[in-house]
């Protein structure tokens, strides 16, 4: 087991990371090496030897690999990415970029997204390397820039540049599983990551005439791009059950005790309450109007109108999505990928998976493990590329009443110290066995 230093070590080293202001705004606005030189020093301090790679001069990623004990097995990839989103430091309570520790919490943009995972490796690793302990499998640890935009300067640059570095990895653990969630009926489920929806940010683009604001105009490219923008904001997009959220919804039924089945989705999410919130988002394809643009003064009419659409589908859904937005945008308004990137699906009856559960009940045995699918993304994408089949695991015990979910990308972020200690635990055991 981890030992004392360990605990201590992952306290201080989420709040150090914490302290590195990394944040992603978009467009390349971003400096990882700080943060990635940080993390270097401490595989270095396990005896390790990382090495940083960069695409873009202060975009740097890590990455090491620990040999394992049994050359025939596959390897295992554990990754966390080091930017974050940015932070006001005006509406928080604490300095986001702080990392300060007070009343048995590590605060700061980070936190929980996830600079805790990352902290939770270098522990791991380090406390690995005092006890002189080596895993079955080789293991590859990478900590990547650019997660939290197009991934082109991280995991998709490592995939595609340096791809080398993970031969024999087959399967990887990453961000977002394995936290604690309260269902507010006394249960503690624990989701494992085993899915993730596919990437579709969309750019609209309605032409039309150009003109005076005062005369009558039946090509106006803000009126039909607005229509098609509606169209899809309202649109109400059928259920496709994954193998992944199917599993879900299975095991959440039967833990539940619920005669509802899999033939009535809407009806069963209704009986499971809270706990609906792990399904929910992924039980179909979904497309939100996040952003609009159009015009320069209000007595022209633009000749172009332009939106941008947060459109994420699931696994074998793809087809559908496109076509469907074929449709809702219609005749007058072009759509194109801004960013795309594929969905992923897990198998949640491998051993990794078995080994995960295994790991988190030895240490909440009062929870209850169960499959679920991201509504989002993470690097798993990008190293999926390299057939690598991704799940995610970065384990935390938390309080009730701490909303997970709402500190990503959230005021005031933050992760308890004993959330901390339970993830260093949890990781330290499923890598052992892995």
């Amino acid at each position: 087991m981890a030992d004392e230093q360990a605990l201590d070590e992952v306290v201080r080293f989420t709040s150090d990371l914490i302290r590195i202001d990394t944040t992603n705004r978009g467009g390349g606005d971003c400096r990882e090496r700080p943060a990635a030189e940080y993390a270097a020093e401490q595989l270095a301090g396990a005896g390790l030897e990382p090495v940083l790679l960069e695409r873009t001069p202060g975009r740097t990623n890590v990455v090491a690999r620990i040999e394992g004990t049994d050359p025939s097995a596959d390897a295992l990839l554990v990754h966390g990415h080091l930017d974050v989103v940015p932070a006001e430091a005006r509406d928080w309570r604490v300095h986001p970029f702080s990392g300060e520790v007070g009343d048995g919490v590590v605060w700061g943009r980070g936190a929980v997204d996830m600079k805790n995972m990352d902290a939770m490796i270098l522990a791991v690793l380090r406390s690995w390397a005092r006890e002189g302990v080596r895993p079955r499998r080789d293991l590859v640890v990478a900590f990547t820039a650019d997660e939290e935009a197009s991934a082109e300067d991280g995991a998709g640059f490592l995939a595609d540049r340096h791809p080398g570095l993970f031969e024999g990895c087959t399967e990887a653990v990453g961000e977002s599983g394995a936290f604690t969630f309260h269902d507010g009926g006394g249960r503690q489920l624990y989701p494992i990551a085993a899915g993730e929806r596919g990437t579709a940010w969309l750019k609209l683009t309605a032409r039309g005439r150009a003109g005076h604001g005062s005369k009558v105009n039946e090509e106006n490219a803000v009126t039909r791009l607005a229509a098609a923008v509606t169209r899809i904001g309202e649109h109400e997009w059928p259920l496709r059950m994954t193998p992944t959220v199917r599993a879900a919804l299975t095991e959440l039924a039967a833990l539940y005790g619920l005669d509802a089945g899999l033939d009535d989705v809407d009806l069963l999410l209704e009986k499971l309450g809270t706990a609906a919130k792990l399904v929910e988002a992924t039980v179909r394809n979904s497309a939100n109007p996040t952003v609009l643009e159009a015009g320069y003064k209000v007595n022209v009419i633009p000749g172009e109108a332009v939106a941008y659409v947060d459109g994420r589908y699931l696994f074998g859904g793809e087809d559908e999505f496109r076509a469907t937005l074929d449709r809702l945008t219609g005749p007058d308004v072009d759509w194109e990928f801004h960013h795309r990137e594929v969905a992923l699906q897990a198998p949640v009856d491998s051993p990794t998976y078995a080994r995960m559960r295994a790991a988190v009940e030895e240490f909440a045995p009062d929870g209850h493990v169960v499959p679920y699918c991201m509504s989002g993304g993470t690097d798993a994408k990008q190293f999926s590329r390299l057939g690598i089949t991704g799940y995610g695991f970065a384990p935390l015990k938390l309080p009730e009443g701490l909303d997970y979910q709402a500190l990503f990308h959230g005021v005031d972020e933050r992760v308890p110290v004993e959330a901390l200690h339970f993830g260093v635990r949890v990781l330290d055991r499923f890598l052992r066995s892995a």
